[in-house]
């Protein structure tokens, strides 16, 4: 099995300086893609079928070819790639950061060839100190060799990339939240139209792009398009760092084929459930997924497979929820989180969020009714997608939705009996 992504990764930890990653032919693809002709690097990169792994699986070519082109298109081009992990449960994007910052600054030298970006940032969430150490010493070294600045490769083309340590919020992971923040403004989303392809960082045509996604870019040029392919078990492409949390005997992440189902994560990777413990259902893609049961353990963990079973692949980062633990009660706390980054910016999610949390608070402490069931239900329905400005309240509608949909005799119980059951012994 092939494991592209994180096979140069040391397994003391440390990070891999720019020598070792040369042994082992790193930077051989920026040379590559440096006499390639952007418009060709674009069709590279769709052709591997590439989805971004930041969670909405949007595909990656498709998306550069919206950066307008030519010469009368504006200047400067922005590169940023999203390093704000703050999604609970999710930790994917640390183990590339801090175990091989260059592929990273790899992968972003060959993108920004694609889309024609001169300027780029790593925009990197503010509590990732060990990361950001790495990655300064990454483009140190990388701007000592010439891999950066001026006249990369002696291809012509200048790219300068830079480290932004975010002030942090959740919101910040949002793109153009994002990109308020890089412009030193409060972490709103914008309004779209403008797509950031065409506006976004100062008004410039930006490409915001996950970590991983950007991390397999160097794979995909110097092996090429089938080659990533056929490394998925299905017809999303290549693989895939998966993730585990909660009571599994070896919480961890894994790069694995794309399509790898639940019930190999769980029973193969993460070691099974904890003695006394049984499995009861995940959020399969990170904190804003719907829960997905025993039922589904066999569903492959790719885009297509776990929308069709009616949740969201997200970040592939699994959040395990056992049959000790109150089901009530971790909604409460990932519906507490959510509202507290919630940027307040449209009504739905500020006021929606904090009522639903208040509620689940309720329900939770032995003061709940039955009218409070049909008012989540009426919050969720109300924070869906298309009536917010950002995906924020929808994906943190996810989890709350499909609880009441697969655990109602837990909601109803702490009505009926005026308590949590797992709080005060089952």
């Amino acid at each position: 099995m092939e494991t592209p992504l994180t096979a140069k990764i040391r397994p003391d930890g440390e990070m891999i300086d720019l020598a070792a990653y040369e042994r082992a032919g790193g930077y051989q693809a920026a040379r590559q893609a440096m006499q390639m002709a952007p418009a060709d690097i674009v069709e590279v990169v769709k052709k591997s079928g590439l989805r971004g792994r930041g969670g909405a699986g949007f595909p990656t070519g498709q998306k550069w070819s919206f950066v307008p082109s030519g010469p009368d298109s504006a200047r400067p081009k922005y590169l940023v790639a999203n390093g704000d992990e703050m999604e609970p449960g999710t930790f994917k994007d640390r183990v590339l950061l801090e175990g091989d910052p260059h592929e990273l600054v790899e992968g972003m030298i060959i993108s920004a060839r694609a889309i024609g970006a001169e300027r780029g940032y790593v925009f990197l969430r503010g509590e990732y100190t060990d990361a950001g150490e790495r990655i300064e010493r990454a483009l140190h070294e990388a701007k000592s060799e010439g891999y950066l600045g001026q006249n990369i490769f002696g291809s012509g083309a200048d790219f300068d990339l830079r480290l932004h340590m975010s002030g942090g919020r959740y919101m910040c992971g949002e793109e153009t939240g994002l990109l308020n923040a890089l412009e030193g403004k409060r972490a709103n989303p914008r309004a779209k139209p403008p797509f950031p392809q065409v506006s976004g960082l100062f008004g410039k045509p930006t490409i915001v792009q996950n970590i991983e996604t950007l991390c397999n870019i160097p794979h995909i040029v110097e092996k090429g398009p089938e080659w990533f392919q056929k490394l998925s078990l299905t017809g999303d492409a290549g693989t895939k760092l998966y993730g585990a949390s909660g009571k599994v005997k070896k919480p961890g992440c894994w790069e694995l084929p794309m399509g790898t189902t639940m019930r190999e994560l769980l029973e193969k990777h993460a070691g099974g459930m904890q003695d006394g413990v049984q499995f009861r259902g995940a959020l399969p893609g990170g904190a804003s997924t719907d829960f997905l049961t025993a039922d589904h353990l066999d569903v492959p963990m790719d885009f297509t497979a776990v929308a069709k079973a009616g949740s969201r692949l997200g970040t592939g980062t699994m959040i395990v929820l056992d049959d000790k633990t109150c089901p009530v009660g971790m909604v409460w706390n990932l519906e507490h989180f959510f509202a507290q980054e919630s940027c307040g910016w449209c009504t739905p999610c500020w006021s929606g969020l904090h009522w639903a949390e208040e509620i689940l608070a309720a329900i939770e402490a032995g003061r709940g009714s039955t009218e409070h069931l049909a008012r989540l239900d009426h919050i969720c329905k109300m924070i869906a997608p298309g009536n917010t400005f950002c995906a924020l309240a929808p994906g943190a509608a996810e989890p709350l939705q499909s609880a009441l949909k697969y655990f109602p005799e837990d909601f109803e119980r702490h009505i009926r009996e005026k308590r949590c059951p797992w709080r005060d012994g089952r």
